[in-house]
């Protein structure tokens, strides 16, 4: 398909217009969408399309910020409420062939020991981990451990080098 000046006037225009590159490939007919974006490229043509409404627009981030404080405001309290909480199921420890979609699964030990297993508590509802395992899981944004200075060596690394 070659680009005749017909063709490149038509797609000035209706780029200039805010019509999408599928749309402009559709009009022309004969070419792709991607050899529409490969021509506007190489034509220098704008790359910010008009939006099609500016309200729309601020609809939407509004709409967004309410969505986004809103889950931020449960999931805090529900991990508050956690926390409050102290009474914890028995651990039910399972190996990895009797897990369910209901059962905790914290790895407890490494993977190469003997006597490596899962937690199998009752998990809660759309988490893979149970009450007690979700507190260490997901920690609250902020409230990381404290961070460690330039010149201090963490314990574990310090045992580590000794051991060597």
């Amino acid at each position: 398909m070659s680009w005749t000046d017909e063709k490149v006037n038509k797609l000035k225009e209706l780029w200039g217009k805010g019509n999408t590159a599928s749309q402009i490939a559709e009009i022309i007919g004969g070419i792709s969408r991607n050899a529409v974006i490969g021509k506007a490229h190489r034509l220098n043509l704008s790359a910010k399309i008009k939006t099609r409404t500016a309200t729309s627009n601020q609809n939407f981030e509004n709409s967004y910020t309410e969505k986004n404080t809103k889950s931020k405001r449960g999931r805090k309290s529900r991990f508050q409420s956690l926390i409050i909480e102290k009474d914890f199921e028995p651990e039910n420890p399972k190996q990895l062939e009797e897990l369910d979609e209901n059962s905790c699964k914290w790895p407890i030990g490494h993977p190469n020991e003997k006597l490596f297993y899962f937690c199998g508590r009752s998990s809660l509802k759309d988490f893979s981990y149970c009450k007690l395992h979700l507190l260490y899981a997901y920690q609250p944004k902020g409230k990381k451990e404290d961070a460690i200075e330039k010149d201090e060596v963490p314990e574990f690394i310090e045992k580590k080098i000794k051991s060597a």
